[in-house]
């Protein structure tokens, strides 16, 4: 039985900072390609962030500088270190993992999604 566990959410001030953590159970991580996305209050899902199976990572522009992404392999667990947080960045986080061969920021290439965690930047 494959779950994606996200935590790490909170409310932090504009220029703060959080961790999210997405923890992997029913499968390895390890050569898996996986994602953040995030939702806006009245906006569509959007990719955040991704992580191929080499170690390589790609972000949307509006992070670039600003958010980290990595996996530890021994805990099977996906992180994204989020500093310099602003407005914008509210939203609620998803942690998604077995993408296709397909674009990483597609919602459609992933099989396994996470429930969410709310961040929440004022």
């Amino acid at each position: 039985h494959v779950q994606l566990v996200e935590s790490g959410g909170g409310s932090v001030q504009d220029g703060g900072s959080l961790r999210l953590s997405c923890a992997v159970s029913g499968y390895s991580v390890t050569r898996d390609c996986l994602g953040w996305f995030r939702q806006a209050p009245g906006k569509e899902r959007e990719g955040v962030a991704a992580i191929s199976s080499d170690g390589s990572t790609t972000y949307i522009d509006s992070v670039k500088g600003r958010f980290t992404l990595w996996k530890d392999n021994a805990k099977n667990t996906l992180h994204l270190q989020m500093n310099s947080l602003i407005p914008e960045d509210t939203g609620v986080y998803y942690c998604a993992g077995d993408r296709t061969y397909g674009a990483w920021y597609m919602e459609s290439q992933y099989t396994y999604w996470g429930r969410g965690t709310q961040v929440t930047v004022s």
